[in-house]
């Protein structure tokens, strides 16, 4: 990493604590109904750009604050004003460590759609410019999530995810409809060359796949020291936040991605 791409982080504000309205909870199985909310302190009341943040494992639970802790929607925050500069908002929900029927918790496009839907109501986003990021866990989620909704997104960051529901080393039967939809949404993913925990070749072998299908923009980067923990670099990086602001969400016909 070149020196200039790395800048002292500003010092950061808490970010404020919502909640999802009743009548809407009652169509969400695994979402704590408190999130994050990091705002800039002066808006004009002009729609912004909004980055989804989604934690990963463990971040899980009904305590919003250890989302806070185990995630990094801190660091995106620091890094946005740091590096980006310009205002924009960072929302970060927190998914339960069980569903409503005792299974196991994961991020799921249902709940996530519900969200999605109550912050366009509740704060001023500019429809075109809505990002997804996650790591780990939630790296699986913004596979999964763009995958089923692309039409979202202006881009999509998952770092050091994997691409099955059942764990971080699963594959999704549904790899080749992934790529197809993921074809339509550019997609920038990190991996640490040295990561047990979800192996690099998942994050390799849907990037791949997402160019087969004529992907316009899919890219991979690769650290080759780092482990599962390579999203700390990822997000300290000036080259993340201007990949990630550099889209907008447009209708553009697909063509094939060269991209390395």
């Amino acid at each position: 990493m070149a020196p200039s791409d790395v800048s002292p982080a500003p010092q950061v504000d808490g970010p404020s604590v919502r909640t999802i309205p009743a009548e809407l909870r009652s169509r969400i199985q695994c979402l704590n109904s408190d999130y994050l909310v990091f705002l800039p302190e002066e808006h004009d009341g002009s729609k912004l750009p909004l980055v989804i943040f989604l934690h990963g494992a463990g971040g899980a639970g009904d305590d919003i604050m250890q989302s806070k802790v185990k995630g990094k929607p801190t660091e995106i925050w620091a890094g946005i004003q740091g590096f980006h500069k310009d205002p924009a908002i960072v929302v970060a929900p927190q998914c339960l460590k069980q569903d409503k029927n005792g299974i196991h918790g994961v991020w799921t496009r249902e709940d996530l759609n519900v969200f999605l839907e109550h912050l366009k109501a509740t704060l001023a986003v500019d429809d075109r410019r809505i990002y997804l990021a996650g790591i780990s866990m939630g790296g699986y989620g913004a596979w999964a999530w763009a995958a089923h909704d692309p039409q979202h997104f202006a881009a999509v960051v998952p770092i050091v995810g994997g691409i099955g529901r059942e764990g971080p080393t699963a594959v999704t039967p549904e790899l080749d409809q992934w790529a197809r939809n993921l074809a339509r949404v550019p997609v920038y993913a990190f991996v640490g060359a040295l990561d047990t925990t979800v192996p690099p070749e998942r994050s390799e072998r849907i990037i791949s796949a997402i160019r087969e299908a004529g992907g316009r923009e899919a890219k991979l980067k690769v650290y080759p020291d780092e482990g599962h923990g390579a999203g700390r670099a990822a997000v300290a990086e000036q080259g993340f936040y201007d990949w990630l602001f550099s889209h907008t969400r447009d209708e553009m016909p697909l063509q094939r991605s060269h991209a390395q």
